[in-house]
C-alpha cells in the first residue's frame, strides 16, 4: 500500500468537493481547482475525509494511487491557504519594479526584462524580492522557475535571481601569480 496514498485527507470547513467521472472539483474561500481523476484509482468522501483507493495492485496503479492523493491534498491546501514562492535578486545595478500581474527587471542586459504572470498568479515586489503566490501549486512553481531562468545565479559572485532559501555554491576566482 502506498504510504502517501493510504492517508485520508481532512476536508476543512468552507471547502466543497465534487467527485465526477473524469475530474474532481475542489472549491474553497480562495477559488476552485479541478483535479483530473487518475486511472485505476477511486476517490470517495467519508464525512469530512477524502479517501483515495486503487482498483488493483498493479505497479502502475500503485504509482497513480499516491499521485492522486497528493494532487487532491495540494488542491485542498491551495483553495484554503494558497501557495507562495519567494525569489531574491542579487547584483550591482539590478533593479525590480511593478507588481500584480507584471514586473519589470533590469538584469544587466541592454534592455529591461518584462514578465507577465498567467491567470491565477499574483506577483508582489518588495525591494529586491519577488513573491509569487496563487492557489495552484504547479503554476506557482512553474512561474517561479520561469522568472529564475531569466538570470540564473552565477557561482562566482552569486549574481542573478535565486530562491530565498536556495544556497549558491561559490567557486574561487582566479588565483594570482606568485
Amino acid at each position: 500500500m502506498s504510504r502517501i496514498g493510504k492517508q485520508p485527507i481532512q476536508i476543512p470547513a468552507g471547502v466543497t468537493i465534487t467527485v465526477g467521472e473524469t475530474e474532481i472539483t475542489v472549491a474553497g474561500p480562495k477559488g476552485s481547482l479541478v483535479v483530473p481523476v487518475q486511472q485505476n484509482t477511486k476517490t470517495s468522501i467519508d464525512g469530512d475525509m477524502i479517501v483515495v483507493t486503487r482498483i488493483n495492485d498493479e505497479p502502475e496503479s500503485r504509482a497513480w494511487h499516491g499521485l492522486q492523493r497528493a494532487l487532491l491534498n495540494n488542491a485542498v491546501i491551495g483553495v484554503t491557504k494558497g501557495f507562495e514562492k519567494k525569489l531574491e535578486i542579487n547584483g550591482v545595478g539590478f533593479r525590480l519594479q511593478g507588481g500584480g500581474k507584471q514586473i519589470e527587471m533590469a538584469l544587466g542586459f541592454s534592455h529591461p526584462v518584462k514578465y507577465t504572470a498567467p491567470e491565477g498568479i499574483d506577483l508582489k515586489v518588495d525591494k529586491m524580492t519577488i513573491v509569487v503566490s496563487g492557489i495552484d501549486k504547479q503554476k506557482v512553481g512553474q512561474v517561479a522557475a520561469e522568472i529564475r531562468s531569466l538570470k540564473k545565479p552565477e557561482p562566482y559572485k552569486g549574481k542573478g535571481i535565486k530562491y530565498v532559501d536556495e544556497v549558491i555554491l561559490r567557486k574561487a576566482g582566479k588565483a594570482g601569480k606568485k
